[in-house]
């Protein structure tokens, strides 16, 4: 087994400067897999300790867990073209060239606000995102990261399964592969908390990003929780360590590892990002979270990362922990390669 001296003095060195509260993590190399907490759960209003099997709210790391992995199962399954038009799927949309590649790769061209977001109801919501405008400039030509396209997606995915998107991934993810601490609807006494105030109290079992909120089980953009243990299955799974059929075949596994934008060179695989080496086969397949998470993949040497945080408690401190994530990026990314 590696030591990823890096990765793990780098973690440990964000909980003692206090860019994060405490951390769940795991360190894979091949079929040994190490994990490990670091700090504490909370520090507003009272200092709690972690646990081995503490569920985190993964924000974004849901699109590549959940939504991502049902949209890949219905593409093997011919359910679902990859450049077919959204709006074959879903009428509502308002345009008519987004593609489903589009969606996943973040290269639809969705731009817009929505004035009072996060007030609106589940159904305005999705209504009006429904109709926000697209840029044809840069549809197809530039990747703009944003949860829109995803939401959308698993409102598609809503429509081919007749079902509400996160008891979708639960049934054809989460229970095929055993994940049995990882929730759309957690346990509170099983959960780190997220944001506190004196105002508005401790957030803690309920989803942080306000959209998900709003939209509830129809939501597949953020939404799960889980515990570090569970992703590290998730990463086996991604690695090609088991296999797991009923969840995606090794081909369609396999082929996430690659450019699926548009003209194959913006670097973002089928809802993943991609980290790509010089003289190297396979890029790394990568997603974060808002609230703190991260999960890394490298299948061409086996190794991965799955970083659990609630770097948002009891506030967020972008123009801290940002750095420092990308500095933890580049420390595993070091320890893969001389260790």
């Amino acid at each position: 087994m590696l030591t990823f001296s890096r990765t793990a003095a780098l973690i440990n060195q964000m909980v003692q400067d206090q860019v994060i509260p405490g951390a769940s993590y795991a360190l894979i190399d091949g079929a040994e897999w190490h994990t490990n907490q670091v700090g504490v759960a909370q520090i507003k209003p009272t200092i709690k300790p972690l646990w081995p099997d503490a569920m985190y709210d993964l924000a974004s790391v849901t699109k590549v867990v959940g939504t991502t992995t049902v949209a890949m199962q219905l593409m093997q399954n011919g359910q679902l073209e990859i450049d077919r038009p959204v709006h074959d799927y879903l009428p509502a949309l308002q345009s008519t060239t987004i593609t489903v590649r589009n969606l996943m790769t973040h290269t639809s061209g969705l731009s817009g606000y929505i004035p009072n977001r996060n007030a609106l109801s589940a159904d305005a919501l999705l209504a009006a995102i429904q109709q926000l405008p697209i840029s044809e400039r840069n549809r197809n030509h530039r990747v703009v990261y944003t949860d829109l396209g995803l939401i959308i997606m698993g409102q598609v995915i809503e429509r081919i399964l007749g079902a509400a998107i996160q008891p979708i991934i639960t049934e054809r993810v989460l229970q095929p592969l055993g994940l049995a601490h990882t929730s759309f609807q957690p346990q509170l006494a099983q959960t780190v908390p997220t944001t506190y105030s004196v105002k508005t109290g401790l957030l803690r079992g309920i989803v942080h990003d306000p959209k998900a909120r709003a939209l509830g089980e129809h939501c597949g953009s953020a939404g799960l929780f889980a515990s570090v243990t569970d992703l590290v299955r998730f990463s086996q799974l991604m690695l090609g360590q088991i296999d797991v059929p009923a969840v995606l075949s090794q081909a369609t596994i396999a082929s996430l590892y690659q450019d699926w934008t548009p003209n194959q060179h913006l670097r973002r695989s089928f809802g993943w990002n991609l980290w790509h080496r010089s003289n190297e086969t396979l890029p790394v397949i990568f997603h974060t979270g808002y609230t703190g998470t991260l999960l890394m993949l490298d299948r061409q040497r086996q190794r991965g990362l799955v970083f659990l945080s609630n770097r948002v408690h009891p506030v967020a401190n972008n123009s801290v922990f940002l750095p420092a994530r990308r500095r933890l990026i580049a420390a595993w990314l070091a320890d893969t390669v001389t260790n």
